[in-house]
C-alpha cells in the first residue's frame, strides 16, 4: 500500500488517471441514483399517504439502489454484466438495447465520463492526501443532486443531510489534517452551513412577500448550507455569484434558443452544484483575484 501511494506521489498523472477509472465506476452508479432514488421517494411518499389516511397501501416489488437488476424499460430484458461496462459498452451497443435495439439515452456514458473527468481533476489539483476522498464524495454529491434536480426539480434530503452533517463532522478534523482549503475549522463550518441555509431562505422569504410566488424550493437552502459547511461562510459570496452567473447565462440561453417560457421553472440546483464545486478547487484563488483587481485586499 505504502508503494502504491509513493507511485501516486511521484507520477500526479497515474494518479488522476486511476481515480479517473474509479469515476468511471462511480458515474455508472450515480445514473442509478439518479434515476432510482425519486422513484424510491415517490413510493415512500405513497405509503405515508395510505397510512394518513388509514387505507391500505399495495404491496410493490422490491425496488432500490440494488434491487431489481438492471433492466431494458422496453423489452425488461435484464442487462449483463459485459453490457454494463461504462462508456465502452453503450459504445459497442451503438447506444441501443442488445435484445430489442431501443435507444438507450446518450445521458448515461456522459453521466460517467463527467464523473470520471471531474475526479480526475480533484485527484491532480489535491494529490494522494486526506482531501481528495473527502472532495471526491461531494463532487460525486454533488452530480447525483444536479442530476435529480434536473429530472425532478428536487433536491433529496438522503442527499443533502448526509451532505452537511458530513462538512460539520470533517471540520473536527481540522487540526489533525494539514490541509489548506478542505478542511475548515468547526467554527467556520457551523457559520457557513448556517448562513447558507439563512442565505437562500431570507430570499425565498423576500420573493414571496413581493411576488407571491415561491422562487425555489427548500434543497436548495439545505444545499447551500451544506456547501457552507464544507468550505466554510468566506466562500459563500462566491458561491452565490457564481451560481445566480450562471443561471442567468443558461436562462437567457434556454428562452432564446429552446423559446423556454419564462413561467416555466428551471431549477437552481444545478448552477449551485457547479459554483460549489468551483467553490472546493478554486475558491481562495479567485477570491484573491477579485479583492487584488478590485484593490480590496
Amino acid at each position: 500500500m505504502n508503494e502504491i501511494i509513493e507511485l501516486f506521489w511521484l507520477s500526479p498523472a497515474i494518479f488522476a488517471v486511476a481515480i479517473f477509472l474509479l469515476g468511471l465506476i462511480i458515474g455508472s452508479f450515480l445514473n442509478v441514483v439518479i434515476y432510482r432514488l425519486p422513484i424510491m421517494m415517490e413510493r415512500a411518499w405513497r405509503q405515508q399517504c395510505a397510512e394518513l389516511e388509514d387505507r391500505e397501501y399495495e404491496a410493490q416489488e422490491a425496488f432500490s439502489l440494488i434491487r431489481p437488476r438492471s433492466a431494458c424499460p422496453g423489452c425488461k430484458r435484464p442487462i449483463r454484466a459485459i453490457e454494463n461496462v461504462p462508456v465502452i459498452s453503450w459504445l459497442v451497443l451503438r447506444g441501443r438495447c442488445a435484445g430489442c435495439k431501443t435507444a438507450i439515452s446518450i445521458r448515461y456514458p456522459v453521466i460517467e465520463i463527467l464523473t470520471g473527468v471531474l475526479s480526475a481533476v480533484v485527484a491532480w489539483r489535491f494529490g494522494p492526501t486526506w482531501e481528495t476522498p473527502a472532495a471526491l464524495v461531494l463532487t460525486w454529491s454533488l452530480i447525483a443532486l444536479s442530476g435529480i434536480d434536473f429530472d425532478h426539480k428536487l433536491l433529496p434530503d438522503a442527499i443533502t443531510l448526509p451532505l452537511l452533517w458530513l462538512g460539520l463532522l470533517l471540520s473536527v478534523f481540522h487540526q489533525q489534517v494539514d490541509a489548506q482549503q478542505l478542511f475548515i475549522d468547526p467554527r467556520s463550518a457551523i457559520i457557513g452551513a448556517v448562513a447558507g441555509y439563512m442565505t437562500l431562505w431570507t430570499v425565498y422569504q423576500l420573493f414571496k412577500l413581493v411576488t407571491g410566488k415561491e422562487g425555489m424550493g427548500f434543497g436548495d437552502f439545505k444545499l447551500l448550507g451544506a456547501l457552507g459547511a464544507w468550505l466554510g461562510w468566506t466562500l459563500l459570496p462566491l458561491i452565490v455569484l457564481l451560481s445566480a452567473v450562471v443561471g442567468a447565462i443558461v436562462g437567457s440561453g434556454l428562452m432564446l434558443l429552446a423559446r423556454h417560457g419564462r413561467e416555466v421553472p428551471i431549477p437552481f440546483g444545478p448552477f449551485l452544484a457547479t459554483a460549489g464545486w468551483i467553490a472546493l478547487m478554486w475558491g481562495d484563488t479567485l477570491t484573491e483575484q477579485y479583492l487584488r483587481i478590485t484593490g480590496m485586499s
